[in-house]
Parts: structure tokens; sequence; C-alpha cells
């Protein structure tokens, strides 16, 4: 791998897929947590960030799993933790953030299914639990974890909660770091 550009001592810089971003956000709470200065390189969407990444003119980003699995799986990135709460079952010899010496951090991609307001319990119980069986079958489970992820499924009330909860914490994200959208 080529040196990466130099930098003034001390300064570490990390690519993102766009200012603003979720992953420019999870590079941000990291920052804070870990209390040191990194200077963010926003491109114009994840695989220019990542080519930069693997070329060494960046020197860190925060990705998808299935987005650099198979540049870690080949030795072309080092993954340095995952993001989650816990080890990813795709990648178990990699550390958490926690683990790496960042406790406090958990910054995970999640996608849901709703619905809109005035749908009806019924409806939404009905949603809720045909989207649950299938999250538990064998054939969901194994697709997933092909890419690095894990189904939940949880209650519409657990999901609303949680919702309420990743808000309350990405705005402090945002307020302390000041980032803002291109």
């Amino acid at each position: 791998m080529k040196d990466l550009t130099p930098v003034p001592s001390g300064q570490l810089n990390f690519a993102s897929s766009g200012s603003g971003q979720s992953l420019h956000l999870a590079a941000e709470l990291f920052k804070t947590l870990a209390g040191i200065n990194l200077v963010h390189i926003p491109y114009k969407g994840s695989a220019p960030a990542r080519t930069d990444l693997l070329g060494g003119q960046v020197h860190m980003m925060f990705e998808s799993m299935i987005g650099v699995l198979p540049f870690v799986t080949s030795g072309k990135l080092r993954a340095l933790a995952v993001s989650g709460a816990q080890r990813a079952p795709a990648a178990p010899n990699i550390p958490t953030m926690a683990e790496a010496g960042v406790p406090g951090y958990e910054a995970s991609g999640w996608v849901g299914i709703l619905a809109p307001a005035g749908t009806t319990n019924a409806v939404v119980a009905r949603l809720n639990t045909e989207t649950v069986r299938a999250l538990r079958t064998q054939e969901v489970n194994e697709r997933f974890a092909g890419n690095g992820a894990e189904s939940v499924g949880s209650t519409p009330a657990q999901f609303s909660a949680f919702i309420k909860a990743e808000i309350a914490k990405w705005i402090k994200v945002v307020k302390a770091s000041g980032a803002r959208i291109d």
C-alpha cells in the first residue's frame, strides 16, 4: 500500500460518504468519545471514499460492513472495530469499539418499516406480525448475516422508543460537532 499523503504532525483525517451522512456522524461520535481530533474529508458517496482509503489518500473511515468486509477478508483493509454494541456475527474476531477502548460508543445502521400516521392498530399489528415472522426465518437470517447484518424484529412500541432515542442521540452529536448536510 502506498504511503499516505503527509499531514501535519499528529493530524489524522477520515473519509465519509458525505457531510451529515450517518457514517460522518458515526465518526463525529467517535471523535467526541475518544477525545481526539480528526479532519473530515467528505466525498460524494462511499465508493470514492473507500477508493481513496484503499489508495492511502485518507487515514480511516467508518463504513458499512457490507461495503468493506471483502477488503478486510482479502487483507486490503484492516478493521479496527465494529461500531455496534455486540461483535458482528460476520466478523466475530473484530472487537467492538467499546472493547477497543472507546466505552459507550455505539452507532449502528438500521432499517425499519413505517406506516402513515393514520394507519389502524389492526393493520399495524398485522404488518408487525408478518414482518417479525419473516425476520425469524433461517433464510432471512442467513442472508442478513452474509451481509454483516442481523435481524431484530420488535414491537411497534419498542421501535418507536428506539427511533426517539436515536433522534435524541444524534441531535447531540450534530450540535457538538457542528456537522451540516451539503
